[in-house]
C-alpha cells in the first residue's frame, strides 16, 4: 500500500512546493505527493517542485483529502476564508473532518497568533514536518 500525503496551499504556494522538495528528497518514491492548491498557481508551483499529482480549487481539495493518509500545510489551511478568502469554509470544514493524520505549520498571514509557539525559521519547521510524516508512515 502506497502512502499519500497531500500538500495543501495556496497563494504562491511557497510553503507546499517547499514541503514538496524537502519530502521528494526524504522519501523518494516511498509516498505519494499530492499537490493541492487553493488555486492553480499554487498547484503549479508544488507540481514543478516534484509532486506526483495536482489539482486546484474547492472540490478538488475536498475530494482528494479523503483518499490521503497525511494532510500537510500551514495552519490557515483549517481557517475559513483564510489566504485572503482563498480558503473557503467548505475546504477548512472538510480538512478538519477528514480522518486522515494532519500536520500543520504554524505559519500565517492573517490577523491571528497562537500564543505559546516559538517562532522556528520555515526550514526548521519543514525538517521537522517531515521528520514527523516519517514516524507517522512507520505505524501506518
Amino acid at each position: 500500500m502506497e502512502f499519500r500525503i497531500c500538500v495543501i496551499d495556496g497563494q504562491g504556494g511557497g510553503i507546499g512546493s517547499t514541503l514538496i522538495k524537502y519530502l521528494k528528497a526524504e522519501l523518494g518514491e516511498q509516498a505519494e505527493l499530492i499537490a493541492l492548491g487553493t488555486n492553480a498557481i499554487a498547484t503549479a508551483q508544488m507540481l514543478k517542485a516534484g509532486a506526483n499529482r495536482g489539482a486546484s480549487g474547492e472540490n478538488a481539495i475536498c475530494r482528494a483529502i479523503a483518499e490521503g493518509d497525511c494532510i500537510v500545510g500551514p495552519i490557515a489551511i483549517t481557517w475559513a476564508n483564510a489566504m485572503l478568502g482563498e480558503l473557503t469554509p467548505k475546504m477548512a470544514e472538510a480538512i478538519m473532518s477528514c480522518p486522515a493524520f494532519k500536520l500543520l505549520l504554524p505559519v500565517s498571514q492573517e490577523k491571528a497568533e497562537i500564543i505559546g509557539l516559538v517562532k522556528t525559521p520555515l526550514p526548521h519547521l519543514i525538517e521537522a514536518a517531515v521528520e514527523k510524516i516519517k514516524e507517522v508512515m512507520k505505524h501506518v
